[in-house]
């Protein structure tokens, strides 16, 4: 293996744990704010008064931080999918603040997804195309087709404002960091283009898509988490975003060598498969999101005896 792929994976299992305990700690803090509530503009303004959310920030901020000098030496296929490791660490830490049992149908999940994310790390080693510059072509098209990811959720935002679900929250911000994790791949390459550093070889476009793009991506998560338990938002964004992040280093950036062995890819397909069943078991079978759904159905029923009476 290349050094700098297994730089890339320290750097990349470092940032998991950090972005395992920073969304456990934001989690909190959201659910406390919201109770359950659609997060809105004042309430994410008193967020930045709370310390927990603010610790969980930071470390969230360093992941993010580890996660970019991962990208910086490898592929987007190696780099991204070690990202799983934090549900594993979330749901631990999570069940024990919330004093929950984690059930067998909850474990098999984080099994599934943890399986997935693995033989997805294996087989992307034996096809990664070690020439992954990008062009500007390829980087113009990955623009292109953020702005229409960004019209389509941003119009979800505003036009379902508080209407929209955890999984929808969690759809969104995975998709949208799949796309930072793609640009902020390619700001690399220019950065360090020739052995050096080339501030201003990067292209402007470039950061103003990052921004809206995370910028976007940060709000559905924190709506994400006043909707459902960290451990939840972390399954989907380790799911999501390596899944949209290697498409596109697949279908534009020619990541991936011609022609991959049949085994390989189909053993990738199971992986991904794999890994999404998981994320979808947890988003029903998990003990939180039992009891929110019980706690649901017994206001409605207290409802309903009240107006019968």
């Amino acid at each position: 293996m290349r050094p700098e792929y297994v730089i890339a994976i320290a750097c990349a299992l470092a940032s998991a744990v950090c972005l395992a305990y920073g969304s456990q700690r934001q989690g909190s803090a959201v659910q406390a704010q919201t109770g359950g509530l659609s997060l809105h503009g004042r309430g994410a303004m008193r967020l930045l008064a709370n310390p927990r959310w603010v610790l969980g920030t930071v470390l969230m901020g360093l992941g993010m931080g580890l996660n970019i000098a991962a990208l910086a030496n490898a592929p987007l296929m190696i780099v991204q999918p070690l990202g799983a490791v934090a549900l594993v660490i979330t749901t631990v830490v999570n069940a024990r603040e919330q004093n929950l049992k984690l059930n067998r149908v909850t474990i098999f999940s984080i099994v599934l997804c943890m399986f997935g994310s693995t033989l997805f790390v294996l087989m992307a080693l034996l096809i990664t195309n070690p020439a992954h510059e990008g062009t500007t072509a390829q980087e113009l098209t990955t623009c292109l087709l953020l702005a229409v990811v960004l019209l389509i959720f941003g119009s979800l935002a505003v036009g379902f404002r508080g209407r929209l679900n955890a999984f929808i929250y969690i759809v969104g911000a995975g998709v949208l960091f799949g796309f930072v994790a793609v640009l902020s791949r390619l700001l690399f390459t220019h950065l360090f283009a020739g052995g050096g550093v080339h501030l201003l070889g990067v292209p402007v476009y470039l950061y103003i898509a990052i921004v809206a793009a995370g910028g976007l991506g940060i709000w559905f998560v924190q709506s994400a988490y006043s909707h459902g338990p960290p451990d939840l938002v972390i399954a989907g964004l380790t799911v999501i975003d390596p899944m949209v992040g290697i498409g596109i280093g697949i279908a534009i950036l020619g990541e991936a060598r011609a022609n991959p062995p049949a085994l390989v890819a189909i053993a990738m397909v199971i992986a991904a498969v794999s890994a999404i069943v998981g994320v979808v078991m947890l988003s029903r079978y998990h003990p939180d999101v039992i009891s929110r759904k019980a706690e649901k159905r017994h206001a409605k029923n207290a409802a309903a005896d009240r107006t019968g009476g």
